[in-house]
């Protein structure tokens, strides 16, 4: 599907598409998604108390996405895979903004140095690196300085799975919302709905002692999608005294 078919796709969202040309492409391809319910308590520090944290029945949740980062360029130029293709893992929970729900980053770790320097210069996403490997069934990351780890072993299901109300809730979110020194950077995205498939999680280890209070005790769900095609908007600074709720 090319970008004109996506742009013309809209159905699925919540609200429209911005009024202003898209700016960047990528590709979040063979996404491994890992979902825990929280506590309200535990979360609060991660987030700044401009966002309000999104619930599902009351309830909040983090979610750690490793995923294969491909082709990721801007608007009229070529990608460079040296650069732009690369293994990603962020961690994430789920905010809402100006009747608006999207994903606020807790972390964002890039399988190449010079990816996730030039990423965050652009950005200001909080990409760090780490070292990574990929092989079929397996997604390893360790890194040094904050002594994070991350091993899973998986097998995936051919079959699709039926989006629960929760599914939707945790995947379809179309605004990311960080937070700078000064201001809140708003960021708007496009695709199309995910198509998931259920995924065996074989061996899991997940070692992340910042965020041991989240990531603890096996996922509430998961989820294993291919990937989709995504258009990113450029972001947008909102002083953080103009937030409130």
């Amino acid at each position: 599907m090319n970008v004109k078919d996506i742009l013309n796709t809209i159905d699925h969202r919540p609200w429209k598409l911005p009024k202003e040309s898209w700016k960047y492409y990528q590709e979040w391809n063979d996404a491994i998604f890992l979902h825990w319910e929280v506590t309200l308590d535990d979360l609060q520090q991660f987030v700044p108390k401009e966002l309000e944290i999104d619930l599902f029945d009351g309830k909040p949740w983090v979610s750690l996405v490793a995923f294969t980062m491909e082709k990721i360029r801007p608007k009229g130029l070529p990608s460079f895979p040296p650069i732009s293709n690369f293994d990603e893992i962020n961690i994430r929970t789920y905010i809402k903004s100006n009747n608006k729900t999207g994903v606020y980053f807790l972390s964002i770790e890039g399988g190449k140095r010079l990816s996730c320097k030039i990423a965050k210069g652009i950005s200001e996403l909080p990409y760090r690196f780490s070292k990574t490997k990929r092989t079929k069934g397996k997604y390893e990351s360790r890194n040094s300085e904050f002594q994070d780890n991350l091993s899973i072993e998986y097998e995936i299901a051919n079959k699709k799975q039926n989006k629960t109300d929760l599914d939707l809730w945790l995947t379809e979110r179309y605004a990311l919302f960080q937070d700078t020194e000064k201001v809140i950077n708003e960021f708007e995205i496009h695709h199309l709905a995910w198509d998931i498939k259920e995924i065996n999680i074989k061996k899991l280890d997940v070692d992340y002692p910042r965020f041991q209070t989240l990531l603890r005790n096996k996922p509430n769900c998961c989820h294993y999608a291919e990937g989709v095609k995504v258009l990113a908007w450029d972001k947008r600074k909102k002083d953080k005294t103009s937030y409130q709720f």
